[in-house]
């Protein structure tokens, strides 16, 4: 009987990779992204120390796969967001609002996609993946400004913009964050605007 308990915990988990995925956004939501080692992960999904190595080499292994989703995850929800309308300004407008909603909903993967030091020369898909959300950005951008030096600029000012918006919210600077979000995310929304235009 113990034999069983054992060999169902630590050696035949059905769906590793997700079971240490979600158990290490767990921790990251508990301790941030360098707050836990890759066998407290491996505790808290129940398998054996020994059992992450059949898929991450190591914890920024893990991190990586993390920050993957959540770059995958953001660019979901920013193209839909943007698609709602066809002008460039609202469309930035969008992305702004929809990045302070992602902050607040996702929380632990937004700390491990801004937080975690991973290096995306060591992690392709990783790279590959912010990339994507990049292009998808400069898409209006590139509308409003021919020069692509302009427009990439514009992107990252408007990125910066709603990432400061989103870190105050999280951090209780507006008040209760769950209260302030939709006032965050209008005021997210009005400042790109305004950045944009100016």
């Amino acid at each position: 009987m113990t034999g069983a308990v054992r060999r169902g915990r630590g050696q035949h988990h059905g769906d590793l990779r997700n079971a240490l995925e979600r158990a290490a956004l767990d921790l990251v939501g508990e301790r941030g992204p360098q707050g836990f080692t890759l066998a407290e992960a491996s505790r808290r999904a129940g398998v054996s120390v020994a059992a992450p190595y059949k898929h991450f080499a190591d914890r920024d292994a893990l991190l990586a796969a993390l920050a993957r989703r959540g770059y995958d995850e953001q660019h979901e929800r920013f193209e839909r967001a943007m698609g709602a309308d066809h002008d460039p300004v609202e469309q930035l407008a969008a992305f702004a609002a929809a990045y302070v909603q992602f902050a607040s909903d996702e929380r632990a993967l937004f700390e491990i996609t801004f937080s975690a030091g991973l290096r995306k020369d060591r992690y392709a898909d990783l790279a590959q993946a912010g990339d994507r959300v990049l292009q998808l950005l400069r898409g209006p951008a590139e509308q409003l400004r021919a020069d692509p030096d302009a427009a990439l600029d514009l992107v990252q000012a408007v990125g910066a913009v709603a990432h400061g918006f989103a870190a105050f919210l999280s951090e209780g600077v507006f008040g209760d964050p769950v209260q302030a979000l939709e006032l965050t995310k209008r005021r997210a929304r009005d400042a790109a605007r305004k950045l944009v235009r100016a």
